[in-house]
Protein backbone atom coordinates (compact mmCIF):
# COMPACT_ATOMS: atom_id res chain seq x y z
CA UNK A 1 0.00 0.00 0.00
CA UNK A 2 1.42 3.38 -1.03
CA UNK A 3 1.03 6.61 0.88
CA UNK A 4 1.54 10.09 -0.57
CA UNK A 5 1.72 12.97 1.88
CA UNK A 6 2.59 16.65 1.55
CA UNK A 7 3.26 19.34 -1.01
CA UNK A 8 5.97 19.33 -3.65
CA UNK A 9 7.69 21.91 -5.80
CA UNK A 10 5.90 22.27 -9.14
CA UNK A 11 9.09 21.18 -10.87
CA UNK A 12 8.73 17.80 -9.15
CA UNK A 13 5.21 17.09 -10.43
CA UNK A 14 3.79 16.80 -13.91
CA UNK A 15 1.67 19.96 -13.77
CA UNK A 16 2.48 23.23 -15.46
CA UNK A 17 1.94 26.63 -13.80
CA UNK A 18 -1.13 27.06 -16.02
CA UNK A 19 -2.61 23.81 -14.75
CA UNK A 20 -1.77 24.76 -11.18
CA UNK A 21 -3.61 28.07 -11.60
CA UNK A 22 -6.58 26.30 -13.19
CA UNK A 23 -6.72 24.06 -10.14
CA UNK A 24 -6.67 27.12 -7.89
CA UNK A 25 -9.56 28.62 -9.86
CA UNK A 26 -11.62 25.47 -9.29
CA UNK A 27 -10.80 25.47 -5.57
CA UNK A 28 -11.98 29.05 -5.15
CA UNK A 29 -15.10 28.29 -7.18
CA UNK A 30 -15.87 25.24 -5.05
CA UNK A 31 -15.37 27.14 -1.78
CA UNK A 32 -17.51 30.06 -2.89
CA UNK A 33 -20.28 27.72 -4.05
CA UNK A 34 -20.35 25.93 -0.71
CA UNK A 35 -20.51 29.26 1.16
CA UNK A 36 -23.29 30.55 -1.11
CA UNK A 37 -25.30 27.33 -0.90
CA UNK A 38 -25.06 27.32 2.89
CA UNK A 39 -26.31 30.93 3.03
CA UNK A 40 -29.18 30.14 0.64
CA UNK A 41 -30.26 27.17 2.73
CA UNK A 42 -30.17 29.14 5.95
CA UNK A 43 -32.70 31.62 4.57
CA UNK A 44 -35.02 28.87 3.39
CA UNK A 45 -34.22 29.15 -0.30
CA UNK A 46 -33.61 25.40 -0.63
CA UNK A 47 -33.60 22.19 1.37
CA UNK A 48 -30.84 20.78 3.56
CA UNK A 49 -27.29 21.32 2.29
CA UNK A 50 -24.32 18.98 2.88
CA UNK A 51 -21.29 21.27 3.44
CA UNK A 52 -17.95 20.16 2.03
CA UNK A 53 -15.77 23.05 3.24
CA UNK A 54 -12.29 21.62 3.84
CA UNK A 55 -12.66 18.89 1.22
CA UNK A 56 -12.25 21.07 -1.89
CA UNK A 57 -8.68 19.95 -2.56
CA UNK A 58 -9.71 16.32 -2.54
CA UNK A 59 -12.74 16.71 -4.79
CA UNK A 60 -11.26 19.16 -7.28
CA UNK A 61 -8.05 17.17 -7.60
CA UNK A 62 -9.97 13.97 -8.31
CA UNK A 63 -12.30 15.62 -10.81
CA UNK A 64 -9.42 17.15 -12.76
CA UNK A 65 -7.76 13.73 -13.05
CA UNK A 66 -10.71 12.31 -14.96
CA UNK A 67 -10.94 12.13 -18.74
CA UNK A 68 -13.95 13.74 -20.39
CA UNK A 69 -15.56 10.38 -21.11
CA UNK A 70 -14.96 8.83 -17.68
CA UNK A 71 -18.08 8.23 -15.62
CA UNK A 72 -18.52 9.73 -12.16
CA UNK A 73 -20.75 8.11 -9.54
CA UNK A 74 -21.34 10.91 -7.02
CA UNK A 75 -23.05 11.26 -3.67
CA UNK A 76 -24.89 14.16 -2.09
CA UNK A 77 -21.60 15.73 -0.85
CA UNK A 78 -19.58 15.55 -4.05
CA UNK A 79 -20.86 18.87 -5.40
CA UNK A 80 -17.38 20.38 -5.76
CA UNK A 81 -16.39 17.40 -7.85
CA UNK A 82 -19.48 17.70 -10.02
CA UNK A 83 -19.08 21.39 -10.87
CA UNK A 84 -15.39 20.82 -11.59
CA UNK A 85 -16.56 18.14 -14.03
CA UNK A 86 -18.83 20.60 -15.82
CA UNK A 87 -22.22 20.12 -14.16
CA UNK A 88 -23.93 23.55 -14.14
CA UNK A 89 -24.15 25.07 -10.67
CA UNK A 90 -27.78 25.96 -11.34
CA UNK A 91 -28.58 22.27 -11.82
CA UNK A 92 -27.27 21.41 -8.37
CA UNK A 93 -29.21 24.30 -6.84
CA UNK A 94 -32.39 23.19 -8.62
CA UNK A 95 -31.91 19.64 -7.36
CA UNK A 96 -31.86 21.06 -3.83
CA UNK A 97 -35.10 22.90 -4.63
CA UNK A 98 -36.86 19.69 -5.59
CA UNK A 99 -36.34 19.77 -9.36
CA UNK A 100 -34.94 17.02 -11.58
CA UNK A 101 -31.22 16.66 -11.02
CA UNK A 102 -30.19 17.13 -14.65
CA UNK A 103 -32.17 20.20 -15.62
CA UNK A 104 -29.83 21.66 -18.22
CA UNK A 105 -28.99 20.20 -21.60
CA UNK A 106 -25.46 19.01 -20.90
CA UNK A 107 -23.63 15.79 -21.63
CA UNK A 108 -21.36 15.40 -18.60
CA UNK A 109 -21.09 11.63 -17.97
CA UNK A 110 -22.29 11.64 -14.37
CA UNK A 111 -24.79 9.34 -12.73
CA UNK A 112 -27.37 10.93 -10.39
CA UNK A 113 -26.28 11.69 -6.85
CA UNK A 114 -26.77 8.76 -4.48
CA UNK A 115 -28.31 10.02 -1.25
CA UNK A 116 -28.60 6.59 0.45
CA UNK A 117 -25.19 5.71 1.79
CA UNK A 118 -23.01 3.49 -0.44
CA UNK A 119 -25.72 2.41 -2.89
CA UNK A 120 -23.72 3.83 -5.82
CA UNK A 121 -20.71 1.56 -5.15
CA UNK A 122 -22.11 -1.68 -6.64
CA UNK A 123 -23.66 0.42 -9.43
CA UNK A 124 -20.21 1.76 -10.32
CA UNK A 125 -18.72 -1.72 -10.30
CA UNK A 126 -21.58 -2.90 -12.50
CA UNK A 127 -21.01 -0.16 -15.06
CA UNK A 128 -17.31 -1.02 -15.11
CA UNK A 129 -18.23 -4.64 -15.77
CA UNK A 130 -20.62 -3.51 -18.50
CA UNK A 131 -17.80 -1.57 -20.16
CA UNK A 132 -15.77 -4.77 -20.31
CA UNK A 133 -18.70 -6.72 -21.73
CA UNK A 134 -19.29 -4.06 -24.38
CA UNK A 135 -15.64 -4.14 -25.41
CA UNK A 136 -15.77 -7.91 -25.63
CA UNK A 137 -18.84 -7.76 -27.86
CA UNK A 138 -17.30 -5.12 -30.12
CA UNK A 139 -13.94 -6.77 -30.56
CA UNK A 140 -11.74 -9.51 -29.30
CA UNK A 141 -12.53 -9.23 -25.61
CA UNK A 142 -9.41 -7.24 -24.74
CA UNK A 143 -9.30 -5.50 -21.39
CA UNK A 144 -9.80 -1.78 -21.06
CA UNK A 145 -6.87 0.33 -22.12
CA UNK A 146 -5.49 -2.02 -24.76
CA UNK A 147 -3.97 -0.54 -27.91
CA UNK A 148 -5.85 -2.75 -30.34
CA UNK A 149 -7.76 0.00 -32.14
CA UNK A 150 -10.49 0.57 -29.56
CA UNK A 151 -12.18 3.94 -29.83
CA UNK A 152 -11.81 6.67 -27.21
CA UNK A 153 -15.13 5.68 -25.66
CA UNK A 154 -13.79 2.14 -25.25
CA UNK A 155 -11.03 3.50 -23.04
CA UNK A 156 -13.26 5.15 -20.47
CA UNK A 157 -13.22 4.27 -16.79
CA UNK A 158 -15.41 4.80 -13.74
CA UNK A 159 -14.72 6.83 -10.61
CA UNK A 160 -16.97 6.20 -7.62
CA UNK A 161 -16.99 8.78 -4.81
CA UNK A 162 -18.03 8.00 -1.22
CA UNK A 163 -17.20 8.89 2.37
CA UNK A 164 -15.56 6.83 5.08
CA UNK A 165 -18.95 6.03 6.60
CA UNK A 166 -19.91 4.18 3.41
CA UNK A 167 -17.20 1.58 4.07
CA UNK A 168 -19.36 0.23 6.92
CA UNK A 169 -22.12 -0.70 4.49
CA UNK A 170 -22.44 -4.05 2.76
CA UNK A 171 -22.63 -2.30 -0.61
CA UNK A 172 -18.98 -1.27 -0.22
CA UNK A 173 -17.76 -4.83 0.17
CA UNK A 174 -20.02 -6.22 -2.52
CA UNK A 175 -19.03 -3.54 -5.04
CA UNK A 176 -15.29 -3.94 -4.45
CA UNK A 177 -15.57 -7.72 -4.55
CA UNK A 178 -17.30 -7.68 -7.94
CA UNK A 179 -14.80 -5.16 -9.30
CA UNK A 180 -11.88 -7.32 -8.19
CA UNK A 181 -13.32 -10.55 -9.55
CA UNK A 182 -14.32 -9.10 -12.91
CA UNK A 183 -11.42 -6.64 -13.41
CA UNK A 184 -13.81 -3.71 -13.68
CA UNK A 185 -12.16 -0.47 -14.87
CA UNK A 186 -13.24 1.29 -11.68
CA UNK A 187 -11.53 3.58 -9.17
CA UNK A 188 -13.16 3.71 -5.75
CA UNK A 189 -12.47 7.15 -4.27
CA UNK A 190 -13.05 7.34 -0.52
CA UNK A 191 -12.84 10.69 1.26
CA UNK A 192 -11.87 9.91 4.83
CA UNK A 193 -12.31 12.80 7.26
CA UNK A 194 -12.15 10.44 10.28
CA UNK A 195 -15.80 10.98 11.14
CA UNK A 196 -19.05 9.70 9.66
CA UNK A 197 -22.29 11.32 10.75
CA UNK A 198 -22.13 9.97 14.29
CA UNK A 199 -19.14 7.65 14.58
CA UNK A 200 -15.38 8.21 14.33
CA UNK A 201 -13.46 5.92 12.01
CA UNK A 202 -11.90 3.89 14.82
CA UNK A 203 -15.39 2.78 15.88
CA UNK A 204 -16.27 1.71 12.33
CA UNK A 205 -13.30 -0.50 11.54
CA UNK A 206 -10.28 -2.06 13.24
CA UNK A 207 -8.22 -1.81 10.04
CA UNK A 208 -5.19 0.44 10.13
CA UNK A 209 -6.54 2.20 7.06
CA UNK A 210 -9.38 2.08 4.59
CA UNK A 211 -6.97 1.72 1.68
CA UNK A 212 -5.69 -1.62 2.93
CA UNK A 213 -9.18 -3.11 2.63
CA UNK A 214 -8.57 -3.36 -1.12
CA UNK A 215 -6.13 -6.22 -0.56
CA UNK A 216 -9.01 -8.51 0.42
CA UNK A 217 -10.53 -7.99 -3.02
CA UNK A 218 -7.36 -8.55 -4.99
CA UNK A 219 -6.34 -5.08 -6.04
CA UNK A 220 -4.32 -2.07 -4.89
CA UNK A 221 -5.24 0.48 -2.25
CA UNK A 222 -3.44 3.82 -1.88
CA UNK A 223 -3.61 6.79 0.46
CA UNK A 224 -3.17 10.40 -0.57
CA UNK A 225 -3.04 13.77 1.15
CA UNK A 226 -6.56 14.95 0.36
CA UNK A 227 -5.73 18.57 1.12
CA UNK A 228 -3.12 18.66 -1.66
CA UNK A 229 -5.06 18.91 -4.96
CA UNK A 230 -1.97 18.19 -7.05
CA UNK A 231 -1.21 15.03 -5.10
CA UNK A 232 -4.83 13.92 -5.41
CA UNK A 233 -4.88 14.64 -9.12
CA UNK A 234 -1.67 12.69 -9.74
CA UNK A 235 -2.75 9.76 -7.59
CA UNK A 236 -6.22 9.50 -9.10
CA UNK A 237 -4.87 9.88 -12.65
CA UNK A 238 -2.48 6.97 -12.03
CA UNK A 239 -5.31 4.95 -10.50
CA UNK A 240 -7.54 5.58 -13.52
CA UNK A 241 -4.75 4.45 -15.84
CA UNK A 242 -4.50 1.20 -13.88
CA UNK A 243 -8.26 0.80 -13.98
CA UNK A 244 -8.32 1.25 -17.76
CA UNK A 245 -5.92 -1.69 -17.93
CA UNK A 246 -8.35 -3.82 -15.95
CA UNK A 247 -6.93 -3.29 -12.44
CA UNK A 248 -9.35 -1.54 -10.04
CA UNK A 249 -7.91 0.75 -7.36
CA UNK A 250 -9.17 2.01 -4.00
CA UNK A 251 -7.95 5.54 -3.22
CA UNK A 252 -8.28 6.79 0.36
CA UNK A 253 -8.12 10.58 0.39
CA UNK A 254 -7.18 11.82 3.85
CA UNK A 255 -9.00 15.09 4.43
CA UNK A 256 -10.97 17.02 7.02
CA UNK A 257 -14.45 18.51 6.75
CA UNK A 258 -14.68 21.76 8.68
CA UNK A 259 -18.46 21.91 9.00
CA UNK A 260 -21.34 19.72 10.10
CA UNK A 261 -22.54 16.62 8.27
CA UNK A 262 -25.51 18.60 6.92
CA UNK A 263 -27.30 21.82 7.78
CA UNK A 264 -29.78 19.76 9.81
CA UNK A 265 -27.05 18.19 11.93
CA UNK A 266 -25.48 19.26 15.24
CA UNK A 267 -22.16 17.40 15.62
CA UNK A 268 -21.71 18.72 19.17
CA UNK A 269 -24.37 16.21 20.23
CA UNK A 270 -22.24 13.17 19.43
CA UNK A 271 -18.59 14.08 18.89
CA UNK A 272 -16.61 12.42 21.65
CA UNK A 273 -13.53 14.63 21.67
CA UNK A 274 -11.78 16.97 19.30
CA UNK A 275 -10.09 15.01 16.57
CA UNK A 276 -6.34 14.78 16.98
CA UNK A 277 -5.08 15.07 13.44
CA UNK A 278 -1.78 16.41 12.05
CA UNK A 279 -1.57 19.99 10.85
CA UNK A 280 -1.26 19.03 7.17
CA UNK A 281 -4.65 17.34 7.40
CA UNK A 282 -6.59 20.06 9.23
CA UNK A 283 -5.09 23.07 7.45
CA UNK A 284 -7.49 24.86 5.14
CA UNK A 285 -6.80 23.43 1.65
CA UNK A 286 -7.64 26.62 -0.24
CA UNK A 287 -5.44 28.86 1.92
CA UNK A 288 -2.70 26.23 1.96
CA UNK A 289 -2.69 25.84 -1.80
CA UNK A 290 -2.79 29.59 -2.41
CA UNK A 291 0.21 30.08 -0.10
CA UNK A 292 2.04 27.29 -1.89
CA UNK A 293 1.45 28.79 -5.35
CA UNK A 294 2.56 32.21 -4.16
CA UNK A 295 5.77 30.67 -2.84
CA UNK A 296 6.28 29.05 -6.24
CA UNK A 297 5.79 32.38 -7.98
CA UNK A 298 2.79 31.35 -10.08
CA UNK A 299 0.08 33.35 -8.27
CA UNK A 300 -0.32 37.05 -7.49
CA UNK A 301 -2.93 39.42 -6.04
CA UNK A 302 -4.25 40.45 -9.44
CA UNK A 303 -4.98 36.86 -10.50
CA UNK A 304 -6.63 36.07 -7.15
CA UNK A 305 -8.88 39.13 -7.40
CA UNK A 306 -9.89 38.25 -10.97
CA UNK A 307 -10.77 34.69 -9.98
CA UNK A 308 -12.83 35.78 -6.98
CA UNK A 309 -14.76 38.36 -8.99
CA UNK A 310 -15.48 35.91 -11.83
CA UNK A 311 -16.67 33.25 -9.39
CA UNK A 312 -19.06 35.62 -7.62
CA UNK A 313 -20.52 36.68 -10.96
CA UNK A 314 -20.97 33.04 -11.98
CA UNK A 315 -22.75 32.24 -8.72
CA UNK A 316 -25.08 35.22 -9.09
CA UNK A 317 -26.00 34.04 -12.57
CA UNK A 318 -26.54 30.46 -11.37
CA UNK A 319 -28.93 31.58 -8.63
CA UNK A 320 -30.83 33.78 -11.08
CA UNK A 321 -31.07 30.92 -13.54
CA UNK A 322 -32.40 28.58 -10.86
CA UNK A 323 -34.95 31.15 -9.70
CA UNK A 324 -36.17 31.65 -13.27
CA UNK A 325 -37.31 28.04 -13.59
CA UNK A 326 -41.06 27.65 -13.28
CA UNK A 327 -42.34 25.90 -10.14
CA UNK A 328 -42.69 22.16 -10.51
CA UNK A 329 -45.98 20.33 -10.69
CA UNK A 330 -46.63 18.61 -7.33
CA UNK A 331 -48.15 15.69 -9.22
CA UNK A 332 -44.70 14.87 -10.60
CA UNK A 333 -43.76 13.07 -7.39
CA UNK A 334 -46.58 10.62 -8.13
CA UNK A 335 -46.98 10.52 -11.89
CA UNK A 336 -43.33 9.84 -12.73
CA UNK A 337 -43.01 6.78 -10.51
CA UNK A 338 -45.55 4.27 -11.82
CA UNK A 339 -47.49 3.98 -15.06
CA UNK A 340 -50.51 2.92 -13.00
CA UNK A 341 -50.54 4.37 -9.50
CA UNK A 342 -50.99 1.81 -6.71
CA UNK A 343 -53.87 2.49 -4.28
CA UNK A 344 -51.69 3.96 -1.54
CA UNK A 345 -50.16 6.58 -3.84
CA UNK A 346 -53.57 7.36 -5.35
CA UNK A 347 -54.83 8.11 -1.85
CA UNK A 348 -51.82 10.33 -1.12
CA UNK A 349 -52.26 12.21 -4.38
CA UNK A 350 -55.97 12.76 -3.64
CA UNK A 351 -55.13 14.01 -0.15
CA UNK A 352 -52.61 16.49 -1.57
CA UNK A 353 -55.20 17.82 -4.03
CA UNK A 354 -57.78 18.26 -1.28
CA UNK A 355 -55.20 19.94 0.97
CA UNK A 356 -54.30 22.45 -1.75
CA UNK A 357 -57.97 23.07 -2.62
CA UNK A 358 -58.93 23.74 1.00
CA UNK A 359 -56.13 26.28 1.38
CA UNK A 360 -56.37 27.67 -2.14
CA UNK A 361 -52.73 26.76 -2.88
CA UNK A 362 -52.26 27.34 -6.61
CA UNK A 363 -48.59 26.44 -6.90
CA UNK A 364 -45.55 25.64 -4.82
CA UNK A 365 -42.43 27.81 -4.88
CA UNK A 366 -40.07 24.85 -4.67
Amino acid sequence: MNRIIGERDLSEVAFSPEEARATYRELVRARAFDDRALALQRRGWMSSWPPYRGQEGSQVGAAMAMADDDWLFPTYRSNAMQIARGVPISDILLFRRGRPEFHSDHDVPNFPQAVPIATQIPHAAGVGMAMNYERAVKGDGAKAGSDDGNSKDDNSAVLCYFGDGATSEGDFHEGLNFAGVFDAPTVFFCENNEWAISLPRHRQTASDSIAEKAQAYGFEGVQVDGNDPLAVRGTVAAALDRARAGDPVLVESLTYRQGAHTTSDDPSQYEETARELPDWRTADPVDRYESYLREQGVLDDEFVAEVEAAVEEELDEAVERAESVEPGDPHDVFDRVYEDLPPRLRDQKAWLDSFRAERDVQELDH
